[in-house]
């Protein structure tokens, strides 16, 4: 396998030391550059509040943390963007205009109609708008982008549902991990016993999110899932790990065991492909009465972290109707994870290199 040489811009936030800690023992996408803000000009282990049990590489640690800035990328394949939305988007364009491919985590350019939202089992040919991309904008190089960490294991539930069985409407009430909010995140006297039943813009980006990576590609242009979805997007106390219930709606009797047999043999390209981030199980499903639970399952998979647990699975107010549980792990799946994986499916597919 031919090596990736990578780098990272806002390498010394929550989400940017997840890369650290999943690209360490990468067979071959090599993270060579960290880039940063305030941090430039220190050494990483310097400039990083490390967040993690495990030690900080000695490799990283020693690393100079380098200006966001394209020419620091040079000789870089790829280029992953942990930056905070409110600055990402000019410094991603910076890169795509000098001819580098990035994979984004921030939501700057997830709704721009020529920019793939990238969940690889559930959407692999809407990397075909990267050559749409290039020709309508013009760049030498190209941006893709991951979803909200809420959205990416909510979709990737949804497609078989909608796939084999047609569902019709989607309610979503979301438990959402602390982790999600980034570092130092919720203030501890808002959250210590307590629940925060609000995260801004959270219900909308959902939704909104989860139509365009549903969607389908023709001639060059997304059309967007017309599933109609409600959300109720709240915090809780858990480090790691999104719970999300589901209510869905079909248009004629769903049996909870069908779905449970279709949900547990869910593939996609990813798996078919054999790539490294891909777990075995996309979606993995627990039959117990008190499944998924953070703390238990939200490492779950062949790749820890990759997989979404569902569990409590029945029908709703009728047999046409269901109702479930499920758990991503938010800042692995959720975000670098999927970013990652996006990566080595876009290099098998010959979008990088």
């Amino acid at each position: 396998m031919k090596k990736i040489s990578a780098a990272l811009l806002g390498a010394t936030g929550a989400v940017g030391q997840r890369y650290i800690n999943m690209l360490d023992r990468h067979p071959y996408i090599s993270l060579d550059v960290l880039m940063g803000g305030e941090s430039a000009g220190k050494k990483y282990g310097e400039a990083v509040h490390w967040l993690f049990p495990d030690a900080l590489p000695d490799r990283f640690a020693q690393a100079k943390v380098l200006k966001a800035r394209p020419e620091s990328a040079q000789g870089c394949d790829v280029v992953f963007s942990a930056l905070p939305s409110e600055v990402a988007g000019e410094i991603e364009l910076g890169f795509a205009r000098a001819g580098y491919t990035l994979v984004s985590e921030a939501s700057s350019h997830r709704m721009d109609p020529e920019v793939p939202l990238m969940i690889p089992e559930v959407n692999p040919d809407h990397l075909k708008l990267l050559e749409t991309q290039k020709k309508k904008k013009g760049w030498k190089g190209a941006i893709a982008t991951t979803p909200n960490c809420t959205v990416t294991g909510l979709a990737i539930v949804l497609k078989p549902l909608l796939d084999s069985f047609a569902a019709e409407k989607a309610i979503v009430t979301t438990m959402q991990a602390l982790s999600g909010a980034g570092y130092p995140g919720v203030p501890s006297l808002a959250i210590t016993e307590n629940v925060l039943p609000y995260i801004k813009n959270e219900e909308e980006k959902v939704a909104r999110e989860a139509k365009k990576i549903l969607g389908t590609l023709k001639a060059g242009v997304v059309h967007e899932n017309p599933i109609p979805m409600g959300l109720s997007c709240n915090r809780v106390q858990v480090i790691d790990g999104h719970t999300e219930t589901l209510y869905a709606e079909f248009p004629g009797r769903v049996d909870p065991q069908e779905v449970a047999r279709v949900l547990a043999g869910f593939r996609g390209k990813p798996q078919r492909l054999r790539l490294n981030t891909a777990p075995e199980r996309p979606i993995i499903v627990r039959t117990e009465n008190d499944r998924p639970q953070p703390r238990l399952d939200r490492m779950a998979g062949s790749v820890p972290g990759m997989s979404v647990t569902v569990g409590r699975l029945r029908n709703g107010i009728d047999d046409r109707s269901l109702q479930l549980t499920l758990l991503s792990h938010n800042t692995i799946r959720g975000a670098a994870g999927t970013a990652i994986l996006t990566a080595e499916l876009m290099e098998k597919e010959g979008f990088i290199g």
